[in-house]
């Protein structure tokens, strides 16, 4: 699982690993919370080890693969949830490279990741991946643009790959959260802003990490053998489609 040492990534973590999973907690530059998250996993019986990776580079992430294949061998479920640096600022203010800087980081590291989990998933004839998308690439919020554009990129990426990816037993789907408190992201806004993200929920509070792991958990399933190609919006009501 990329992006896995903190938040939406290390309950996630956890969670699959609850479920009977051997989860690679992988993370940029915090070993310390990443081995937090190894340790607590462990600690409740199961399975998890730490690898840096930069998943914008291919090289980083084959080297990662190479060390979950050799300790566990092959991988059959991708969670690609690392968070892509991104500028919070209207359109108006932004440069080209703060928006076509986070476009192309965003599907580099997709790309990258798949990639390099395909070989093993093909050859057994199964695998699930599941992609970390946002709201935002179909509800527009202010200052978000970088965000919604890549991952509207993202998550058409992986309508593709579910089409091309069906007939070898591989699913492809996306998890969409709404705000969710308790991240980096939530930190960006101020309480007048959250008050009203949470007017506007049915549901009446802003998604907790746990409920984004719930939505992800249903996808890596090995009995969810039937979906594939969708989008699970986990917003509590905030947008319906």
């Amino acid at each position: 699982m990329t992006g896995a040492s903190s938040g939406i990534g290390a309950t996630t973590a956890g969670l699959l690993a609850e479920r009977g999973m051997r989860v690679v907690v992988n993370y940029l530059r915090n070993s310390k919370a990443a081995e937090e998250v190894v340790v607590g996993i462990e600690a409740s019986g199961g399975q998890a080890m730490a690898v840096r990776a930069d998943v914008r580079e291919a090289a980083a992430v084959e080297s990662m693969i190479e060390q979950v294949q050799v300790a566990w061998g092959g991988i059959d479920v991708l969670v690609h949830n690392a968070l892509i640096p991104y500028a919070v600022k209207p359109f108006q203010d932004m440069t080209w490279e703060e928006l076509g800087g986070k476009l192309n980081d965003e599907m580099r590291a997709a790309f990258a990741v798949t990639k390099a989990v395909l070989p093993a998933m093909i050859e057994q004839g199964w695998g699930r991946i599941i992609y970390l998308g946002t709201g935002l690439s179909r509800q527009p919020r202010e200052g978000m643009i970088a965000l919604g554009t890549s991952k509207a990129a993202l998550e058409q990426f992986a309508r593709y790959l579910a089409q091309e990816l069906g007939p070898q037993g591989i699913t492809v789907n996306i998890v969409a959260p709404g705000p969710v408190a308790d991240t980096r992201i939530a930190d960006e806004f101020d309480d007048t802003h959250k008050q009203r993200q949470v007017a506007a929920t049915p549901l009446g509070r802003l998604a907790h990490p746990a409920d984004v792991a719930q939505a992800v958990a249903v996808y890596a399933g090995e009995d969810n053998a039937f979906m594939t190609g969708t989008t699970a919006v986990v917003n509590g009501g905030m947008s319906m489609y």
